[in-house]
């Protein structure tokens, strides 16, 4: 079982041998065992303190070790680029994806459903499906592009990466930095999910302004790994997503090889049952940025490139309120995604490992069954449970890929048709 470091962000060190780990300076003219020193940047060297990050590795190699990259032919639905039509401005919902196909990694498996903004623009995120069920045994993924937060939906990960092993099943999120070099194992034999690839500033916890110092996620709660490494002299395999494109070479051994690091660049994990939820113990349905898990800003105060937020097991005790999500139009683009459960906005239709775009200025809200249960119910204390969704909302409208556009629902509008007109006096 891997071990693990609490908090959010911070500086680490830790060794899987001991004595590899420099004392008082981070490139020594001779490491410990012959290891190379090498730094991993996730910000800017002048970037404020206070959002620096960056990790000192030592390996049995460096990584500028390595032949040229050439393009890659797997993964057919893997970064293809979103439609070049225009984009109506349609509400879009999708049906879970289908089980992989035998004999399908992770990475092969996975689907890029929307994206917004170009990844040289250091903006804007993306958001993938996967289903695999097959380990990634003798090659390793990279992502130039930005980092990745893994939502799965069925059936466990196990990531090995270059600063630890990170395992996680649904209900849980774990994030790989962008440049840190990963492989997947199924411990289930099988796994389905979503993946949100974040180009722009790194995901942070959001402030917590009025509510104080306390709740929403707590940074003791989320999880890094110590130091692992791999020895192994064989081939493997590396493939990177650079500039929206797949690229691969080959190494001869495992670049899993960091035997210490320090620093506050790193993979975490973070167990959603955790979130500390804030709700309304008067009137009113409070907006949705009181569930945000983590953000990410843009240039813009207040308005983000990307704020990750889930929808967990809550009470709801408002009083004379219509208690689901509003009818409501939004300068932010909403992309949602289900875990577990049922959504309380959507009676039918939106299911586990299914998605849901409804772009800026698009009306949305309750369906039509779950306004009038809504409106009917009586108002009594009520806990919703046995769900998990979440929701990646971004400043930038979302373009859906071909792909997405040929296997959207075809009726999707239709949930909120045959709402009966007001009655005046």
């Amino acid at each position: 079982m891997p071990d693990y470091i609490p908090g959010f962000a911070n500086h680490i060190s830790t060794e899987a041998i001991p004595g590899a780990l420099p004392i008082g300076r981070n490139s020594p003219q001779r490491p410990a065992f012959g290891l190379y020193a090498e730094q991993l940047s996730g910000t800017a060297f002048t970037a404020p303190r206070h959002e620096n990050r960056r990790s000192w590795l030592y390996r049995l190699r460096p990584t500028a070790e390595h032949p040229a990259y050439t393009p890659y032919r797997g993964a057919p639905r893997l970064a293809p680029g979103t439609t070049a039509a225009p984009l109506a401005p349609n509400r879009l919902r999708w049906d879970p994806i289908v089980d992989a196909a035998p004999g399908t990694d992770l990475i092969d498996g996975m689907t890029t459903m929307l994206a917004n903004r170009d990844p040289a623009d250091l903006e804007g995120v993306a958001l993938h499906l996967y289903a695999a069920d097959r380990d990634m045994t003798d090659r390793v993924f990279m992502n130039a592009d930005g980092e990745m937060l893994f939502v799965p939906q069925q059936g466990r990960l196990d990531l090995l990466t270059e600063l630890g092993r990170i395992e996680i099943a649904p209900g849980q999120i774990a994030l790989i930095p962008r440049g840190v070099r990963f492989r997947a194992l199924l411990p289930d034999g099988a796994a389905r999910g979503y993946v949100c690839e974040n180009h722009g500033a790194l995901f942070r916890l959001p402030d917590l302004g009025p509510i104080g110092a306390n709740g929403l996620a707590n940074p003791r709660d989320f999880e890094t790994p110590v130091a692992w490494f791999e020895d192994r002299g064989e081939p493997v395999e590396v493939i990177q997503k650079f500039m929206g494109s797949l690229w691969t070479t080959t190494l001869d051994h495992s670049p899993l090889d960091v035997v210490a690091w320090h620093g506050n660049l790193a993979p975490w994990r973070y167990d959603l049952s955790r979130f500390n939820t804030i709700n309304t113990v008067s009137f009113d349905h409070p907006d949705p940025s009181i569930f945000t898990v983590l953000t990410s800003p843009s240039d813009v105060p207040g308005r983000a490139n990307a704020d990750f937020v889930v929808f967990p097991p809550r009470w709801m005790v408002a009083e004379d309120t219509f208690r689901p999500p509003w009818f409501h139009r939004n300068v932010m683009s909403e992309a949602m995604g289900l875990i577990t459960g049922a959504y309380d906005a959507k009676a039918e239709g939106f299911q586990p490992g299914g998605l849901s775009l409804h772009n800026l200025m698009a009306g949305h809200g309750p369906d039509l069954a779950s306004w009038q249960g809504a409106s009917a119910a009586d108002l009594k204390p009520h806990k919703i449970d046995g769900t998990m969704a979440f929701m990646l909302e971004s400043c930038w409208p979302y373009k859906p890929t071909t792909f997405a556009l040929e296997h959207s629902q075809l009726d999707y509008d239709a949930v909120w048709s045959d709402f009966p007109k007001a009655k005046l006096p």
